[in-house]
C-alpha cells in the first residue's frame, strides 16, 4: 500500500512536471511579433569595395518573430509591442521554408531599388539587367505543383524570351488552352527545364501555368555596390539602405556623428512606402540610442477609407508608439527620399 502511495506520488510529479514543461515550451501554432533589432546599415554595404568609415550611425529596423507558447502568449497580452498571430495570417498558405524565400526576394528587390534610387539622386550611372518572372506561389491545380518552386525565376517559355512580366503573360495568353508549353528556370542558380499544361485560372475565363510572378531584376551601379543584409529579409529597410547608399556614393556626410534610424519601402523614384510592425521598430531603435527615426507618412486616400475606416498611417502609428515609451527619438514623417535627405542636411547645419 506504501508503494502504491509512493508511485503515485511519483507520478504525480512527472505528470505535474510535464504539465509546466509544456506551458513553457510547447508551440501552439501561433506566433509573436515582437520588437527586433537596429542594425548599422554601413556592415551590409560596400561601396567600390569598402564600407563607409563615418562617425554614426543609419540604422535599419526589424521585428522579430517567435513560436508562441501557452507562457509568451499569456505573457503578451496587454503589451503594446507584441502581437499574436496565427500562421495563416503570418504565412498564408507558405511553409516556413517558402515564406523566407519570399521575404529574401523582397529584400533583394528593396536593395536593387535603393541602388536606382540613390544613383539617380546622386546623378551617378547604373543599368538595370532583367533576369525574368520570380515565382511568388503556385496555385494547387497548376500542372507546376511539384515542378516548381517558391523563389525560382522563369527566364523563358517555350524559348520564348521576354523583358517583362506583362510581355510573359501576353505570349502565355495567346497559347491554346490545351497545348502544352515548356519553361526554363533557375533555382539556386542553377539552371532547369519543366514542361506542363495550361490551367483555367480561378475566376476568369483565361488559362495560364497558375503561378503568382513578379519581376526579378538586378540594379547595377558605378562605382559598384554591394548590399549583403545576410538573414534579414522584407522589403522595409529600403530607405535606410538607399540613404546609406547616397551617402558614399555623393560622399555627403549625412550621420554628422549621429544615430539616425527609420523604416520604409523605396521605389526607384525615390517614393517611400509603409511597412509593417512600425511600432515595434520604434521601440528597438530607441532603445539602440537613436535620436531620429524616419517613419512613412503614406497618405491616407478615400478608398484606403472605405475599405479600413479605422486605418492609422505608418507615422502616427510611430509617434503613438513613442509617446507610448517616453522616448526624446524624433520622429521625422517622410514621403521621399529627398525629404529625408533635407532632414538630415538641414538638422546637420543647425547642430
Amino acid at each position: 500500500m506504501k508503494f502504491n502511495k509512493t508511485r503515485n506520488k511519483v507520478f504525480g510529479a512527472i505528470f505535474i512536471f510535464i504539465v509546466v514543461a509544456a506551458f513553457f515550451i510547447m508551440p501552439t501554432g501561433y506566433y509573436l511579433e515582437v520588437p527586433g533589432s537596429a542594425e548599422d546599415t554601413s556592415q551590409f554595404v560596400k561601396v567600390d569595395g569598402k564600407h563607409d568609415k563615418k562617425k554614426g550611425n543609419l540604422l535599419l529596423t526589424t521585428v522579430g518573430i517567435v513560436s508562441g507558447t501557452p507562457f509568451t502568449l499569456l505573457k503578451s497580452l496587454g503589451n503594446n509591442f507584441e502581437t499574436i498571430y496565427s500562421q495563416q495570417d503570418l504565412m498564408g498558405d507558405e511553409n516556413s521554408q517558402e515564406y523566407f524565400r519570399v521575404q529574401q526576394y523582397y529584400m533583394k528587390s528593396a536593395t536593387n531599388n535603393a541602388v536606382q534610387a540613390a544613383y539617380t539622386k546622386a546623378g551617378k550611372p547604373f543599368t538595370k539587367k532583367y533576369l525574368g518572372v520570380y515565382v511568388m506561389d503556385i496555385l494547387d491545380n497548376s500542372d507546376f505543383k511539384k515542378k516548381l518552386e517558391i523563389g525560382d525565376t522563369i527566364t523563358s517559355i517555350n524559348g520564348y524570351h521576354f523583358n517583362n512580366a506583362d510581355q510573359f503573360i501576353k505570349y502565355v495568353r495567346k497559347q491554346n488552352k490545351n497545348s502544352t508549353v515548356k519553361i526554363s528556370f533557375t533555382r539556386d542558380g542553377k539552371k532547369k527545364t519543366a514542361s506542363g499544361k495550361l490551367v483555367k485560372l480561378a475566376d476568369t475565363k483565361r488559362f495560364g501555368l497558375g503561378i503568382t510572378l513578379t519581376d526579378n531584376t538586378i540594379a547595377k551601379g558605378n562605382p559598384p555596390t554591394k548590399i549583403n543584409a545576410g538573414d534579414i529579409g522584407g522589403p522595409s529597410a529600403g530607405l535606410m539602405f538607399t540613404l546609406q547608399v547616397y551617402s558614399q556614393i555623393a560622399n555627403k556626410d549625412l550621420k554628422a556623428g549621429r544615430t539616425i534610424a527609420g523604416t520604409g519601402t523605396i521605389a526607384p523614384d525615390g517614393t517611400v512606402g509603409p511597412i509593417g510592425g512600425i511600432e515595434k521598430k520604434v521601440y528597438a531603435a530607441s532603445e539602440q540610442g537613436a535620436t531620429i527615426f524616419f517613419a512613412p507618412d503614406d497618405p491616407v486616400t478615400k478608398e484606403i477609407k472605405k475599405y479600413e475606416p479605422g486605418y492609422v498611417n505608418n507615422y502616427h502609428l510611430a509617434l503613438n508608439a513613442a509617446k507610448k515609451i517616453h522616448t526624446k527619438m524624433k520622429i521625422v514623417p517622410v514621403k521621399n527620399l529627398n525629404d529625408a535627405i533635407n532632414y538630415l542636411e538641414k538638422t546637420q547645419q543647425s547642430k
